[in-house]
């Protein structure tokens, strides 16, 4: 019995820190600040200055969501062999972040649910999402991992290869 209780006991001492560190939007601004990036806009609606692009981040307190994005080309701009590309990354190399259609423009983009969030995660989101936008139309990758077989790399290649007698 006593020691179920220690064990209960040191259980919600751990989980303690992880529920009063529920994010929001006075807690980004602060890792903002932390961070040295430079925003604009109101809490909950930011423009921030990051990896030489400006990143959209924007929350809903209410209903627990978040969203980190910025265009990357208009959709008119995009081939069907560059929309396939996309797709593909999607699944392999994106990972976190993703590449979406919003407006007319091709965008690279990371949700999350705010509460759950955690500055680790706010940085890598804010870095993928500059990172796909800099290797669309190259790698289409948000880090340097890719999931995927040779097959995918072969495929590809043969892709890229049509691509250039077109």
């Amino acid at each position: 019995m006593y020691r179920t209780l220690c064990l209960m006991f040191a259980f919600f001492l751990i989980a303690q820190p992880a529920y009063a560190q529920r994010m929001d939007n006075k807690k980004m601004e602060k890792i903002f600040k932390k961070e040295a990036i430079k925003v604009e806009g109101e809490p909950g609606a930011w423009m921030a200055y990051f990896s030489d692009r400006i990143l959209l981040v924007i929350t809903d307190e209410r209903n627990n969501r978040m969203r980190v994005f910025t265009p990357i080309v208009e959709e008119e701009a995009a081939s069907a062999t560059q929309m396939s590309r996309m797709l593909r990354a999607n699944f392999h190399s994106a990972l976190d972040a993703k590449y979406s259609v919003y407006e007319g423009f091709v965008v690279s983009v990371f949700t999350h649910p705010l509460r759950e969030l955690t500055e680790s995660q706010l940085l890598d989101a804010m870095r993928q999402v500059a990172k796909l936008a800099e290797t669309y139309g190259t790698t289409y990758s948000s880090t340097g991992l890719i999931f995927g077989g040779e097959e995918e790399e072969e495929q590809e290649e043969e892709s890229k290869q049509l691509e250039k007698r077109s």
